[in-house]
C-alpha cells in the first residue's frame, strides 16, 4: 500500500471522519463502520485533505485533464482544497468548478459557481464518498449540459466496496453507467488491512471482534 494512502487511513481516523460501532445508514442497512466527510472543519485538515486527494488523482489520471468538478455542497470545499494541493504539488494550475443548488440571476450569473467549463475541457469530478450513484445521476447531466466536455474520471475518498443498486458496487455501476473511470484514495478493504489489531491513536480500532462484524456486514453486502 502507497504511503499517503496508510497516511489518509490514519487522518480519517484522527480526524473523527471515520468510526467504527453500530450505524444506520441512509439506506437502511445497519454498518459496523461509517464515514462523516462534515467532520473535516479545521484548516489544516483541509489542507491535508486536498492533498491527498491531489495524489490519488495524480495516480490515477495523471496531468491530462483540465477541471476539477465538485457536486455542491460539499463537493465545493473539495474542489477549492484540491486544486491548492495540485497546483504546489505538481506545478499545474487547474480550475474548479462546482455547480449551485438554485440557477441564479445576477452577478455571477447561471448554475456554475468558479470556472465556466468549456468545449473540449477534460473533466475530473470529485466527491467524498459515493454509496447509491444517485448525485451521479444529477451531477452528470449538469456537467455535460454546459459544454463539449470529457469526463475523465471520478474520485471519491472511501470506497466502501458495498452492493449499489444491484451486485455491483457503486463506483462500478457508476463506470458501467457513464463509461468513464471512477477511482477512490482508499478503499474500505486497505482500511482492514491497514488498521487490523493495529493501534491508532493510541487503540485498536479493528479487533476480532469489530473484524467479525465487518466480515459479516460484507457477506450480505458486499458487492461483486
Amino acid at each position: 500500500m502507497e504511503q499517503y494512502k496508510q497516511e489518509f487511513i490514519e487522518f480519517m481516523v484522527e480526524s473523527n471522519v471515520l468510526k467504527f460501532g453500530d450505524f444506520t445508514l441512509k439506506s437502511g442497512r445497519k454498518s459496523p463502520f461509517f464515514m462523516n466527510a462534515g467532520a473535516y472543519v479545521t484548516g489544516s485538515q483541509l489542507l491535508r485533505l486536498g492533498e491527498f486527494y491531489a495524489k490519488a488523482i495524480h495516480d490515477c489520471y495523471g496531468d491530462d485533464f483540465d477541471v476539477l468538478f465538485g457536486p455542491a455542497y460539499k463537493g465545493i470545499p473539495l474542489t477549492v482544497a484540491t486544486t491548492i494541493a495540485y497546483s504546489r504539488l505538481y506545478g499545474k494550475e487547474i480550475r474548479y468548478c462546482s455547480n449551485r443548488k438554485e440557477i441564479k440571476d445576477h452577478g455571477d450569473t447561471g448554475i456554475l459557481l468558479g470556472s465556466k467549463l468549456q468545449d473540449g475541457d477534460r473533466v475530473v469530478v470529485i466527491e467524498d464518498v459515493t454509496t447509491s450513484g444517485k448525485s451521479m445521476e444529477e451531477t452528470i447531466p449538469i456537467v455535460r449540459a454546459q459544454a463539449d466536455v470529457t469526463i475523465v474520471g471520478l474520485i471519491v475518498s472511501l470506497n466502501r466496496q458495498e452492493k449499489g443498486k444491484g451486485d455491483k458496487s457503486a463506483l462500478d455501476e457508476i463506470k458501467d453507467l457513464y463509461g468513464f473511470e471512477t477511482n477512490a484514495i482508499v478503499t474500505m478493504g486497505e482500511v482492514v488491512d491497514c488498521l487490523y489489531q493495529k493501534e491508532c491513536g493510541g487503540k485498536v480500532l479493528i479487533d476480532d471482534e469489530m473484524k467479525a462484524k465487518i466480515d459479516a456486514y460484507y457477506a450480505q453486502y458486499g458487492a461483486k
